[in-house]
């Protein structure tokens, strides 16, 4: 018990430590992750090609590779485009949009019989006139010159990963002198890259897909800004849980300020959480499967510890890093029944 004890402590005072070092250095460490991920990315989709009928007879590895590279890239840069490209015009009518807010709020004031209360004038003139949407939005777009460098950070750290990815096999044999020892890194390193790879792949297809619906939903209806919406229902598919209800909660806000008509909003509203909710809950799952083996209170419990690391990042990086601290757990006798825990099913 005393020695059980001990260990718990250590590993107690061990994670804080690494938690801390995390936090102060997230700078450094969410580019060199994403970079990672998105070589995941690029091998999983590459082997993915590889198992399309005849694109393996047809397409030599080195032709794959830079495809998949291609495709990954041109989406990344077309994306970053679109955020910029979208400032100007946001910017430009938020003022109209502010009043047309303002006005969407007045009427739902008149339906709930609630404009004659004085407290509702005194919420209207000292809350919400104080807001101001120009200066909001102004705000969460100021960003984007970051985040143009930190996609450019993140494709050179990708690109220099591919470069040793060659290498990475003979540094993995000369880790150790004992063979097991490095059979087993390499059985640990095989399964991360195996089952981080295909999760990545996988999930990238079914959110561009979920994308590329919800586009076609909201160009047909006429909301504004639709492939700016499109994007941001991309990347929030990588969040577990939240992402799917924020991806339905911004476009029918823009629906409300654009349009501010029950009618027109709810027409946004049923196709997008109807889409959310067939994919979400049977596509995405028969496509996936159970290939990453993580409890969903495992998930919810890591979503909440990343996101309160790396902010927004985190959440985005919360399940491939579990997957593969999961991975790494249930390879130590010490760390396995916190690999248990973390699993659907129980089973490693």
């Amino acid at each position: 018990m005393n020695e059980r004890l001990q260990a718990f402590v250590y590993g107690t005072v061990l994670a804080l430590i690494i938690g801390w070092v995390f936090y102060i250095g997230q700078g450094v460490f969410i580019p060199i992750v994403f970079g990672i991920l998105v070589v995941y990315v690029i091998v999983g989709l590459t082997r993915l090609l590889g198992k399309v009928p005849f694109f393996d007879r047809l397409l030599p590895l080195q032709i794959r590779y830079f495809l998949s590279i291609f495709l990954i890239t041109l989406g990344l840069l077309e994306s970053v485009y679109l955020l910029i490209a979208s400032i100007d015009s946001i910017v430009a009518v938020a003022p109209q949009y502010q009043e047309s807010l303002l006005s969407t709020i007045q009427k739902f004031a008149v339906f709930f019989h609630i404009e004659t209360e004085p407290t509702w004038t005194t919420l209207r003139q000292d809350l919400l006139a104080q807001i101001s949407i120009q200066r909001l939005i102004g705000l969460m777009l100021a960003s984007v010159s970051s985040i143009v460098v930190s996609v450019l950070v993140v494709l050179l750290y990708a690109s220099f990963l591919l470069i040793e990815q060659r290498s990475f096999s003979a540094k993995i044999a000369n880790l150790s002198s004992d063979p097991r020892d490095v059979a087993r890194i390499q059985q640990i390193t095989t399964d991360i890259n195996a089952r981080i790879g295909s999760y990545l792949a996988l999930k990238t297809f079914v959110s561009i897909l979920l994308g590329a619906i919800s586009w076609v939903v909201m160009a047909f209806v006429g909301l504004e800004f639709a492939g700016f919406w499109a994007v941001l229902i991309v990347l929030l598919n990588y969040v577990p849980y939240i992402g799917s209800f924020l991806g339905v909660l911004f476009p029918v806000f823009m629906a409300i300020v654009q349009f501010g008509n029950l009618n027109d909003v709810l027409v946004v509203l049923l196709p997008l959480t109807i889409v959310q909710f067939l994919i979400g809950n049977f596509l995405d799952p028969y496509i996936m499967g159970n290939s990453l083996n993580l409890s969903p209170f495992a998930i919810l419990v890591s979503l909440t510890i990343w996101s309160g690391l790396w902010g927004i990042p985190g959440a985005f990086l919360a399940v491939p890093i579990t997957a593969i601290m999961a991975i790494i757990f249930s390879e130590f006798a010490g760390t396995r029944p916190v690999a248990v825990l973390l699993s659907q099913n129980g089973r490693l």
